[in-house]
């Protein structure tokens, strides 16, 4: 059953498994909504390219004729927000969404909109399994599989239906059911990572029977993050040796030197070899605790690595991480006041230690869970200021929020520049926080503000 599954499947995602419709051949018309917006603007891209800047208009809307975009998959970004959104040629989309929950809020209409809602329902079907498979991992590997196998079926019987209402190109085809796909196979993935150090030969070859159904070289989907989270997490199974534990081998460098090894030796075609070793590189040098073993780790990164862009911004990254130093004085940024005027943040730094914390306009349960946290923070820790950033310019409906949650507006920021600020300060999750020295130096350059064990930190220093 599981094979006729996979061949059935692999038909179905392979380019001229079916015969291309006739489409409309004009351009691509692109416009909508955004209400609570965090910016003015939204930002196309393809790949790593910047397409073009839509702004917003007095009624928070945009529209773009587009007259030679072709058929592929791109992404829609509204700091620090982004979604995937898939054209083809004669393609008229509307968009609208919620700034502050765009994923839950998104919703497509007009011509193209079944396969960007199916991409959309399909990320959050996944995130309530994800949630359900969660606690699944006990289940024996036949089992597992099973349940996998279940809820693919399920969505490839919703494509199949989806498809055939549609007009879809070879490209859009391939991408929508890629999309569940790989998606499933990376759990699979993820549950041999946790479970199948013990394995035997012939229960390993039983469980990863499905590989062989799929592309480890499909340069179409060099930059859908479904396919990429796939192969980064093949990639993490075939770098451990026989009996390693994954939890205890995924902080070495070693071990994220042996990644690039697997990434060498069996992914095809530069542009995803780069892709995935550059992932795998700044993945490495955020563990600060590294650092001293990181010239070698580079050394290995030049080795599987071929783009001269790619190599600038990943010793880019290793410089500013070399800077986030403790003992070091904070990099200076520009912050926005609670009334609007600028500042920088080297204006914040007095006698007293400081934490700094971050949140967004886009993410208010987790702001409220930052609230509660800092409240029982501040008792605990009185000798600290805590210094709440935001991640987005401050707007009439923030200041609503503060008011109503209480929070002490003086200590409270917005960023003015998120590019510049994610760099130098190594914003690259959003619960992190920074332990300062009075007079801005880093004490703990790379704390977690929710982490239970950050009390720990704040009692050492």
């Amino acid at each position: 059953m599981r094979h006729f599954l996979w061949v059935l499947i692999i038909c179905l995602i392979t380019l001229g498994c079916k015969l291309e419709r006739k489409r409309n051949k004009k351009g691509v018309f692109f416009g909508g909504q955004v209400v609570q917006p965090t910016s003015d603007y939204l930002t196309l891209y393809q790949g790593n390219n910047t397409i073009d800047t839509l702004y917003l208009d007095v009624n928070q809307r945009f529209e773009k004729q587009f007259d030679s975009l072709m058929p592929d998959l791109y992404k829609l970004e509204h700091v620090p927000e982004f979604q995937n959104v898939l054209f083809e040629k004669g393609d008229s989309l509307w968009v609208r969404f919620n700034a502050t929950t765009m994923k839950e809020s998104l919703v497509y209409s007009g011509t193209g909109a079944a396969k960007n809602n199916f991409l959309m329902g399909l990320t959050l079907d996944q995130e309530r399994e994800n949630r359900f498979l969660s606690n699944k991992y006990s289940l024996s590997s036949q089992d597992f599989n099973e349940l996998i196998d279940s809820l693919l079926i399920e969505k490839k019987t919703r494509w199949m239906k989806m498809d055939s209402l549609s007009i879809l190109s070879p490209v859009a085809q391939k991408i929508t059911q890629a999309a569940y796909i790989y998606s499933y196979a990376t759990i699979r993935e993820r549950y041999a990572l946790f479970r199948g150090t013990k394995w035997s030969k012939e229960e390993r070859n039983i469980f990863f029977d499905f590989r062989k159904y799929l592309n480890l070289g499909d340069t179409d989907l060099a930059f859908f993050d479904p396919y990429i989270n796939y192969l980064l997490n093949y990639v993490n199974n075939e770098a451990l040796e026989s009996g390693q534990n994954y939890i205890q081998q995924k902080p070495s460098t070693t071990y994220s030197i042996n990644k690039l090894k697997v990434v060498d030796e069996d992914i095809k075609g530069s542009l995803l070899r780069n892709n995935l070793a550059r992932a795998i590189a700044f993945e490495e040098i955020l563990r600060f605790e590294n650092h001293e073993a990181h010239d070698l780790f580079l050394q290995f990164y030049t080795t599987v690595n071929s783009s001269p862009s790619y190599f600038s911004e990943v010793i880019s990254f290793h410089n500013d991480i070399t800077r986030m130093k403790k003992g070091e004085k904070i990099a200076s940024i520009q912050l926005q006041t609670t009334e609007g005027d600028n500042i920088s943040s080297d204006a914040l730094w007095d006698d007293r230690p400081t934490v700094i914390y971050f949140w967004s306009q886009n993410k208010m349960g987790h702001y409220k869970n930052t609230i509660k946290k800092l409240e029982s923070l501040q008792v605990k820790f009185s000798n600290y200021r805590f210094v709440g950033i935001c991640l987005q310019p401050f707007n009439e409906v923030v200041d609503q929020v503060q008011q109503m949650m209480q929070v002490v507006s003086e200590d409270q920021f917005a960023l003015l520049d998120y590019e510049r600020a994610s760099q130098v300060w190594m914003l690259t999750l959003l619960n992190k926080a920074i332990i300062l020295e009075p007079k801005g130096i880093l004490k703990e350059p790379f704390g977690n503000f929710l982490d239970p064990e950050f009390e720990t930190l704040l009692e050492r220093n």
